[in-house]
């Protein structure tokens, strides 16, 4: 495979080569992709393995094949996960559990033009990567203005923001998330925590994220991540779900 060029944005929009990687008539290789990964995991395939052979029997990019990776899942991941998601209305007059940097940076690729990827349990994700560290970007703060206006007309109780610690500048997120807040008067609390995911399960309430891992361990949810981005227009969304049956 040919080396990508050194990407050097300074936001979270797309990447210099998504718009021919992710071009129209490059998705109905990727949905196929996505069906036959799915496929493989139902059947008790290993991931790593089962991502080469699909990627490999479609000639995928390094970025092509995350995207696949990222919309896929077994069978029995996709009853469970749907089995306990919960429907927007149930955030009334509840405490919310929201992974931070998750909902964050969705949202900021979204605003800026970066491809959203539609997967098989109906989640919204993105191609952006907190590699360690994280710096906040010129979206920031509409994306959180975005969320605070959404969990104010639901009318949730109290928001407990779960925010990696090893992640560098994760502070200051937590300053901004703070300082909107107050300004707003909205009863949110921002954690910085060594592991995010932990925290998430273990609250044992409702939890705000898209993450495969967390979602996998049995949490209670919504899917407040596409209900925003459902609100952007200019969102570029690509659904790498459809069809892609993982019992064919």
């Amino acid at each position: 495979m040919t080396p990508m060029s050194a990407d050097k944005r300074t936001h979270r929009g797309a990447h210099p080569e998504d718009r021919g990687l992710f071009a129209a008539e490059r998705v109905p290789a990727l949905r196929q992709a996505v069906g036959d990964l799915s496929w493989l995991l139902t059947r008790g395939y290993a991931l790593d393995s089962a991502l080469k052979l699909a990627g490999d029997r479609y000639q995928l990019r390094d970025r092509q094949r995350t995207a696949v990776r990222r919309c896929a899942c077994s069978d029995q991941a996709l009853r469970a996960r749907l089995g306990n998601e919960r429907p927007l209305s149930d955030a009334a007059g509840r405490d919310l559990y929201v992974d931070g940097f998750n909902l964050v940076v969705t949202l900021e690729a979204a605003l800026s033009g970066g491809v959203i990827l539609a997967g098989r349990d109906g989640c919204l994700r993105d191609m952006a990567s907190v590699h360690g560290s994280y710096r906040s970007v010129s979206e920031t703060e509409t994306a959180i203005l975005r969320v605070g206006a959404w969990l104010q007309t639901c009318g949730a109780r109290r928001v407990a923001w779960f925010l990696d610690r090893p992640v560098s500048n994760s502070g200051r997120l937590r300053g901004v998330l703070e300082k909107i807040a107050a300004a707003h008067a909205w009863p949110w609390e921002v954690c910085l925590v060594f592991n995010p995911d932990d925290e998430l399960v273990a609250c044992g309430g409702l939890v705000v994220t898209s993450d495969a891992n967390v979602l996998d361990r049995g949490v209670r949810w919504v899917n407040l991540v596409r209900a925003l981005v459902d609100q952007i227009p200019h969102a570029w969304r690509l659904d790498l779900g459809e069809q892609a049956a993982g019992n064919g």
